[in-house]
């Protein structure tokens, strides 16, 4: 094991335990990680892309979810001008899942003009604090908290701009990123009661509550799992009463939605997060190599956290990679809120991968007298 002083980290990382030959495997495994990131230079770009995180489908959704929450503002009721604006867009209303559940739209209506952008502003403080208060245990010294700070805004980059307000994954990928941050042994009741807010926005974020449930359970917290296993049931409710009312309200003429049987591969999830976040200002090819780095980091850090979070964008990497169309890259903003910050782990990590591998086997001699 690598003797010397971490560079970044107040701690070695998973790599510092390696044997030479488990860390030699380890370096072709990142080789093979990396050149998969490059398959995002194959994937379609979406047309007419914005400068925050889409195309011009991104902006016709945004258009209809701001339409929908001004038709409810009106005094309307959630299904009825939802089912309009779906109808008078062009969007199918089949089968239910192609209409939002009606939370964000309900509480945007609900607050005045001034208070959703300040609302989103203080979501991302909250989410922004919890992270850095979580990376000072890591991390410690002043240098590597900046560079900290610096990742998570690059990451967030999508996330503080008020044009998104109606969007329902920068809310539910917010939620996710504090729910996952606050997490601690023996604290989850608040973590559950964010993510099931995030699952009423954004139905996917149900992904991130199961992997939750499977890591409590592995981890013996049986209360924790019965919690999780809650949030996921009553989520499970409000989806069923959400079906009951979108299948009345869809007729015969309505159109089908094409399926989310996409099959892109990989390089469609690297290239949502290069999309969603400050990647998108490097060439797509260097954007490409930092989404595989910075998830190497997470790899690497000594930290239950960790493992979670390696759990969840290994997700919704497979989720978007077999579901997701072009048109709905943005599901990876639902992991982008705090996806850079595995770049902070990769110095450490490095250093101590090379000097395993490269680590010299000793040899003692004892002399036996007789």
């Amino acid at each position: 094991m690598s003797r010397s002083a971490p560079l970044w980290l107040s701690a070695p990382t998973r790599f510092a335990a390696l044997t030479r030959w488990q860390a030699r495997v380890a370096i072709l495994v990142i080789l093979a990680v990396l050149a998969l990131t490059i398959t995002a230079l194959a994937v379609p770009t979406p047309e007419a892309l914005d400068a925050a995180t889409g195309g011009e489908r991104h902006q016709t959704d945004l258009m209809l979810y701001d339409a929908i929450a001004a038709g409810v503002r009106g005094g309307g009721n959630y299904y009825a001008v939802a089912a309009d604006a779906m109808r008078a867009g062009g969007y199918p209303l089949k089968p239910f899942l192609t209409m939002r559940l009606p939370a964000l739209a309900s509480v945007l209506a609900a607050l005045p003009l001034w208070a959703a952008p300040l609302l989103q502003l203080l979501l991302v403080l909250c989410v922004a604090a919890t992270w850095m208060l979580r990376l000072h245990g890591a991390l410690g010294r002043s240098l590597p908290m900046l560079v900290g700070g610096i990742l998570l805004a690059g990451s967030m980059l999508a996330f503080i701009q008020p044009g998104l307000i109606s969007f329902h994954e920068i809310w539910a990928g917010l939620l996710v990123a504090w729910s996952l941050g606050l997490r601690r042994p023996g604290r989850w009741v608040e973590p559950a009661a964010i993510a099931l807010a995030a699952m009423l926005i954004r139905e996917t974020a149900s992904l991130y509550a199961v992997i939750m449930l499977v890591f409590a359970w592995r981890d013996g917290e049986r209360r924790e799992a019965m919690g999780w296993t809650l949030v996921l049931a009553l989520f499970g409710v409000a989806l069923a009463f959400h079906a009951w009312a979108v299948t009345g309200l869809a007729g015969p003429l309505d159109a089908r939605s094409p399926g989310w049987l996409g099959l892109e591969g990989i390089g469609l999830f690297v290239k949502s997060i290069v999309l969603g976040t400050a990647l998108q200002l490097a060439p797509l090819w260097l954007g490409a190599l930092l989404v595989g780095a910075s998830a190497i980091g997470w790899a690497s850090w000594r930290d239950p956290l960790a493992a979670r979070m390696i759990a969840i964008i290994a997700a919704y990497g497979a989720l978007i990679s077999i579901f997701a169309r072009i048109d709905t890259f943005y599901w990876g903003l639902m992991v982008a809120p705090v996806f850079l910050l595995g770049l902070i782990f990769l110095p450490d990590a490095l250093r101590d991968l090379v000097a395993q591998a490269t680590e010299k086997r000793r040899i003692t001699v004892t002399r036996v007298a007789r």
